[in-house]
């Protein structure tokens, strides 16, 4: 059966998570989780369904790309769209006039995120399979004809590829029968989130314990002092064993982010997550190289603009942690070239999920890196927030303190019509009301 695009749709979605400080941090310190939400019909009746996620304000620019990119998709069949698919995301990102406001990077590549996800999710659902089991059972040959090489053959060619995904068939079927009982292991960062009052933390830190977390995520950067006070209650709390890390979102030059993190050292953590710019390849050389005799690694990658960006934070050792983005990189298309990358460098992908439907789109492609390309889970995390799952028609499944693989056609970030006429902006009355306060 053909699939014939007619329509694409594009709302902006807001959810009001800066009154409660969800998501706070040192950079963001009143994000309201939104996204642009696509949906794209077909003749047949068929819809496919996808999001990029912005914090609040500005989501309206997002929204007027999709529609700028909406002539390049309606009328092309998904059919089409499949045997071509290198060429078709060529097609979004590379027009000869809208790549100028690019290229593959700001708003027009998140916007080329939202509807390269919905074509994704509409794929699953034609096959009856969830995303990540529809990735799994294509012929290695497939997932290269997906993948925009131009750029990063320096790093990673196609055969190089190919050799990568062809050896790990073997022992695919055992690693996808792990994963389908025990699930992907996660660590929250929903216990300590910056603007969150230390009773709040606490609380939030012991039921997280309660229910099986042993790996967790704090939020530093703005005062030294009240790092240090939070960090050591939180490893207070969770014990010399269990795993602590730190992000900083971007908040400090080189030479500060070393020193920092340096007193922080203490508490032993993991990773420091984006101490500088997320743009600064060789600043994050220096502080990885720095930070390396304290045994703390460098994770970024969700404000890593494309794959070329992380061609040379691998190249430069400027990582020790590789941080995808379902919704900052163009789709499932530019991740698979991301992880296969970051396997050839031997650099753990640990994906970025803090956001409204990060964690839906993401457990994705991490079940799809373990079983079809790493099969390693050294190092190896998702990360959680326990916000907003409940807008989802298929939400994420959380057993102790792993991403348990979804059953559900399609890659999971279909909303609910009623959530989302709620809270679309302006007009959905959750806004009307605050709006009017």
């Amino acid at each position: 059966m053909i699939h014939t695009i007619t329509k694409l749709s594009v709302r902006d979605v807001r959810f009001p998570t800066s009154l409660d400080q969800h998501g706070s941090d040192a950079m963001h310190t009143d994000p309201d989780y939104s996204a642009a939400y696509v949906v794209i019909d077909t003749d047949n009746g068929l819809k496919g369904y996808g999001l990029t996620f912005t914090v609040g304000r500005g989501t309206e620019i997002v929204v007027c790309a999709v529609h700028a990119l909406s002539g390049l998709i309606v009328g092309k069949s998904l059919e089409d769209i499949i045997r071509d698919f290198r060429g078709f995301y060529r097609t979004l990102t590379s027009d000869g006039q809208m790549r100028w406001i690019g290229p593959e990077k700001g708003v027009i590549h998140l916007a080329t995120a939202a509807v390269l996800n919905a074509v994704w999710d509409l794929w699953a659902r034609t096959e009856g399979k969830p995303l990540w089991k529809l990735l799994v059972d294509m012929d290695p040959k497939q997932i290269i004809s997906c993948i925009d090489f131009r750029y990063i053959t320096d790093a990673l060619t196609e055969q190089e590829a190919l050799d990568i995904l062809m050896k790990a068939q073997e022992g695919k079927q055992q690693r996808e029968g792990q994963m389908l009982e025990e699930g992907y292991p996660a660590y929250t960062t929903s216990c300590a989130w910056l603007g969150y009052s230390d009773q709040q933390l606490k609380k939030l830190c012991t039921d997280a314990l309660a229910s099986g977390w042993t790996r967790f995520k704090v939020k530093v950067g703005a005062d030294l002092q009240d790092d240090k006070r939070r960090c050591s209650l939180i490893r207070q709390m969770i014990g010399p064993t269990n795993t602590l890390m730190i992000d900083a979102n971007q908040r400090w030059d080189v030479g500060e982010a070393i020193t920092w993190t340096s007193s922080l050292a203490e508490y032993k953590p993991l990773w420091i997550e984006e101490p500088t710019c997320p743009d600064d390849i060789l600043g994050h050389a220096t502080i990885s190289k720095a930070l390396a005799p304290l045994g703390i690694g460098v994770a970024t990658g969700e404000q890593c603009h494309n794959r070329v960006m992380f061609k040379q934070f691998l190249q430069a050792s400027a990582l020790q942690f590789v941080q995808i983005d379902s919704c900052r990189l163009g789709s499932v298309n530019e991740n698979l070239a991301v992880l296969l990358m970051a396997h050839k460098f031997q650099v753990p992908v640990c994906p970025h999920a803090g956001g409204v439907g990060l964690c839906e789109l993401v457990q994705h492609l991490i079940l799809f890196d373990y079983i079809s390309v790493s099969a390693n889970l050294d190092n190896r995390m998702c990360e959680y927030v326990d916000h907003l799952h409940e807008h989802f028609t298929s939400p994420v499944v959380i057993r102790n303190a792993h991403y348990m693989t979804p059953k559900d056609p399609g890659y999971s970030c279909e909303m609910f019509e009623s959530s989302v006429q709620a809270h679309q902006y302006p007009e959905g009355e959750t806004w009307k009301k605050l709006l009017k306060k």
